[in-house]
């Protein structure tokens, strides 16, 4: 009689330990669920804010900023680096996604006072967020193509993002930029990767403008990454990346102006590869 009592105490120890597994496994999902509902809806918000032009919004189509930031991870309490913002089409949606919750930096060429792109792209960028009160929290570092810079603070982004720059920098540019990902970096963090994705097989001579994913991941694995996954949300496959002018034949840049110019809006946007790696934790 003991020992079959004790075995329904054992019995029931383990149906409630499992029990209470569960439910702490189902408070976890829920509490995840909840996390990526709001992290979403403040992407959806700020991509429908009045302070983006309808030029900037109808571009939606092909640059899937919600889904792509969903990917990488996003959330509003992130401190964020965007490394050379340009124009700020994506600082448009991270500066108001981040505000008061968050951080966001912006890692831009320098101003050195002379009259160059490098200079001349700084000043268009801190006129725009001098422009509207959602970029008020804005905070911009220096960043130098192949030079070693200093993104944000060392160890203290949860997510660096750059979009559509590494045909820019070239191999020697990019090893640097991952070096400086990675110290900026929180083990953990996260490094999102947007890129015109050159073809398997094709030539980078023939297809101006494109990037090798093998050698992107090579790369990025080599500066201590770990690859994490990629997504096809930024796929074209109208976009066989051989034209006339590189990837600018394509829009928005349209480098061919009127020629041919409805069968390059009809291809769209270039196919570009979406990467995410992670800094591991120590």
């Amino acid at each position: 009689m003991t020992i079959k009592t004790n075995a329904l105490k054992s019995i029931a120890i383990a149906v409630t330990l499992s029990c209470s597994a569960l439910s702490l496994s189902a408070t976890a999902h829920d509490t995840h669920a909840h996390e990526n509902t709001a992290s979403v809806k403040a992407l959806e918000n700020a991509v429908a804010g009045d302070h983006r032009t309808a030029k900037n919004k109808a571009r939606d189509q092909y640059r899937h900023p919600v889904e792509t930031l969903n990917f990488f991870g996003f959330t509003p309490n992130m401190t964020v680096v965007e490394i050379t913002p340009g124009g700020g089409w994506y600082t448009e949606i991270l500066a108001p996604a981040l505000k008061g919750s968050g951080k966001f930096y912006g890692a831009h060429y320098p101003d050195t006072g002379e009259d160059n792109y490098y200079s001349n792209s700084r000043k268009k960028l801190v006129k725009k967020l001098a422009s509207d009160v959602v970029f008020s929290e804005v905070v911009l570092t220096d960043f130098t193509p192949r030079q070693k810079s200093e993104l944000a603070p060392q160890g203290t982004a949860d997510l660096v993002l750059t979009f559509r720059n590494l045909h820019n920098w070239k191999d020697a540019g990019v090893e640097q930029v991952f070096k400086d990902a990675f110290n900026a970096l929180k083990p953990g963090g996260v490094l999102g990767i947007v890129e015109h994705r050159l073809p398997a097989g094709v030539s980078p001579e023939k297809a101006r403008g494109y990037v090798s994913e093998v050698n992107t991941i090579k790369q990025a694995k080599a500066a201590g990454f770990r690859f994490a996954g990629s997504s096809e949300v930024n796929a074209n496959a109208k976009d066989l990346a051989i034209h006339p002018k590189g990837v600018w034949t394509l829009p928005p840049r349209l480098a061919l102006e009127d020629k041919d110019r409805a069968k390059y809006l009809a291809i769209g946007e270039s196919d570009r590869m979406t990467l995410k790696f992670v800094k591991p934790a120590k």
